[in-house]
């Protein structure tokens, strides 16, 4: 019998065997899919956390704005006010014309701006108050119905912007812009009530148009509550040592600092560390820095050239730091240099599972090329994320340690 050699299977053949591994690989890849379809899923989007990368995407979250034309930000409410100070100039013109754009603040009396149920998260504040004595301004933000506020701060200051005089501010979580427009992006989530209030500890009455933009949506398990803290000490006490926060307990993390720093001496006043204690720490810190404009993500003491040949403080506004504003001497009532400088913790927030205190040098220089410990005149503002409850905050300083000298 004659044996056939073995070789090349015929066309047919191979085009059948092609046939069938297309199909194999096509039935995989429906199970594989079918797999990840029947497996767990991502949970829809709260509408949390907005920026360019998720704008497309749709949720049940819904938006509210609280102003004086819609006091409780309620859907369908706005633009109903009868009375308000516009109503003379929309006297011709009646209802939903302005009629209403902004509230007067009593002297030494309380504003309540929000007063809203929750879940939610505030997302924007806008504010336009008297610049000169925003000092004697002060806000608050209550979170879940507690007794203490969460924010307790001189409305200035809360914005970056804390010597009474405008300057221009282009952060990421705080804008400043002409003629004197505070804006906040910092997202302060709540989930059962939120209360925010402005305080007037002026003489005079005070007018503050504003507007709170938030969203009703599910909070996240996880997520800490918005804190800010205002302190100031003039001149600081002890010599040398300023302390920004003091006293946290919980988790969370540091996500900024403001400070308002007026200089009581001549020469550079920068080069003190500032230090992070971080659960636990006693003596020594785990973060530590290597000078005030270091910090502040400066160099050099925020030093330039001018066409003058001579050396200048440069001011600078950017996403992260600024040294937003210096008002110098003008060889009359303003005899003192002062800084305005912002540090925002968003790429680098500081982590803390049981408790937090933050402190800064006042230092500078001396004859023979040593260190002195200076005595300025430093407020500062600490801005940060925790679980609650928190511990209630040190008293605010009285009016007339507040003002402005």
């Amino acid at each position: 019998m004659k044996v056939q050699p073995i070789g090349n299977p015929p066309t047919s053949m191979k085009k059948f065997l092609i046939v069938l591994a297309v199909s194999l690989i096509s039935l995989r890849g429906i199970s594989i899919a079918g797999d990840a379809a029947d497996g767990p899923q991502p949970p829809p989007y709260d509408g949390l956390g907005s920026d360019m990368g998720n704008l497309f995407r749709t949720s049940n979250a819904e938006s509210r704005s609280i102003s004086a034309e819609n006091p409780t930000g309620e859907k369908g409410r706005g633009g109903m006010a009868t009375q308000g100070l516009g109503a003379g100039p929309a006297r011709d013109l009646g209802k939903t014309w302005k009629i209403s754009p902004a509230m007067a603040i009593a002297p030494h009396s309380t504003l309540t701006l929000a007063d809203v149920d929750g879940p939610g998260a505030i997302q924007q504040i806008w504010m336009t108050p008297p610049l000169e004595k925003c000092r004697f301004y002060i806000l608050r933000i209550y979170w879940d119905g507690e007794t203490n506020p969460s924010v307790e701060c001189p409305l200035g200051d809360f914005f970056a912007c804390g010597w009474g005089k405008v300057c221009q501010i282009s952060s990421l979580p705080v804008c400043v812009n002409p003629h004197s427009a505070f804006n906040c992006y910092w997202q302060m989530p709540f989930r059962k009530h939120c209360k925010i209030t402005l305080e007037n500890l002026d003489d005079a009455k005070m007018v503050i148009f504003y507007q709170i933009n938030y969203t009703v949506t599910k909070v996240p398990d996880d997520a800490a509550y918005f804190h800010a803290q205002f302190r100031r000490q003039n001149p600081v006490s002890p010599k040398g040592l300023y302390t920004i926060l003091d006293g946290v307990e919980g988790t969370g993390q540091y996500v900024g600092t403001y400070l308002a720093y007026g200089v009581h001496s001549t020469g550079w006043w920068g080069e003190g560390e500032i230090k992070f204690y971080i659960d636990g720490d006693k003596d020594f810190p785990t973060i530590c820095g290597t000078g005030t404009e270091d910090y502040f993500c400066g160099s050099y003491d925020f030093d330039t050239d001018g066409p003058d040949g001579k050396s200048h403080y440069t001011e600078f506004s950017t996403p992260y730091s600024g040294l937003a504003q210096v008002i110098r001497p003008d060889g009359h009532y303003d005899s003192q240099t002062r800084f305005g400088l912002y540090r925002w913790h968003i790429r680098d927030p500081i982590r803390f599972r049981k408790n937090l205190k933050v402190t800064i040098q006042d230092l500078g220089w001396q004859s023979g090329g040593r260190y002195m410990q200076l005595q300025d005149d430093i407020a500062s503002v600490a801005f940060w994320y925790q679980t609650e409850p928190h511990k209630k905050f040190p008293p605010l300083p009285t009016r007339d340690d507040l003002e402005l000298h």
